[in-house]
């Protein structure tokens, strides 16, 4: 069986059925829709497979407009907006069972000399010195649940909080909006850079978020929330490789309206701001069924 990353590289390896037509798998996965992170890659990877390849991806802009189907492979059609002297631009529709599930427009640009500055990378620990995902919930439940250990197995990432989770009202008392995690694929994503991109913006979804609800519940156990990515929104200043470990730093602004906003810096462990990345999330109360109330 392949490791997770193999798995992920294979996902983001789409089949060309014409020109600017592009066909994606989705795994059966037991989820209620598919991770928008997924849709995001493989719409990046759709859009710089019709460029040529000189020009890396600087930002990129996209927006959920329906839940994906698990299982059901989605479509990627293409428009070639622009091929300027500096800039390229790809304009993405991605379509499931005859509907459209999202849409993306990517810019893409080589860099060119300039003044430089940047924000300093926060202080936090190692990565090595944190423990996995997984083994930080099994030290507060001792054993993971079954959906955590299927996730577990199957997770991409190797994900590492850079402060303890919270778990009760009073862990959460007083918590600011914010969180921050060390992140690296689970093995080596091979050569190509488009892939390494692609995969961070994989990535890039799968925490985002937590700012948002780290002041009203814990993290990990029951939702009081359907949540739901509305929009999403990158901009890469740096190369990078998505196998070695980036700091993944993430805050929310406000939260009004049902809706929440979380955006996100990604740097190198050396210091280098690498990404930056915005997010609009939905969230709604769990609807209590009769019986419940």
């Amino acid at each position: 069986m392949p490791n997770p990353a193999e798995r992920l590289v294979d996902l983001l390896d789409l089949e060309r059925i014409e020109t600017n037509i592009f066909r994606g798998r989705s795994p059966d996965e037991s989820l209620q829709r598919v991770f928008g992170g997924q849709v995001a890659g493989q719409a990046l990877v759709a859009a710089g497979r019709t460029t040529d390849g000189k020009r890396p991806v600087h930002s990129l802009h996209a927006y959920f407009l329906r839940p994906g189907t698990p299982g059901v492979p989605i479509v990627y059609q293409v428009e070639r907006v622009r091929d300027g002297r500096s800039f390229t631009t790809r304009r993405v529709v991605a379509v499931q069972q005859g509907r459209t599930i999202f849409n993306l427009t990517a810019s893409f640009h080589q860099p060119e000399p300039g003044f430089e500055h940047q924000v300093p990378m926060p202080d936090v620990p190692e990565p090595e010195s944190l423990p996995r995902l997984g083994d930080a919930i099994r030290e507060r439940l001792g054993e993971l649940p079954e959906a955590l250990r299927r996730m577990e197995q199957r997770q991409a990432f190797d994900i590492r909080y850079v402060e303890p989770l919270r778990w009760t009202a009073e862990e959460l008392a007083g918590a600011e909006p914010r969180s921050g995690v060390w992140m690296r694929a689970m093995g080596p994503l091979g050569d190509d850079p488009l892939v390494h991109t692609c995969a961070l913006t994989y990535a890039s979804d799968m925490t985002l978020l937590d700012a948002v609800r780290i002041p009203v519940e814990p993290l990990w156990g029951p939702r009081g929330f359907d949540m739901a990515s509305l929009d999403h929104a990158m901009w890469f200043h740096q190369p990078f490789r998505a196998d070695e470990w980036f700091l993944y730093q993430q805050e929310s602004p406000i939260a009004t309206g049902g809706r929440g906003l979380a955006r996100g810096q990604i740097f190198h462990r050396g210091g280098a701001l690498l990404v930056s990345v915005m997010q609009e999330g939905l969230f709604r109360p769990h609807r209590r069924s009769a019986a419940e109330s």
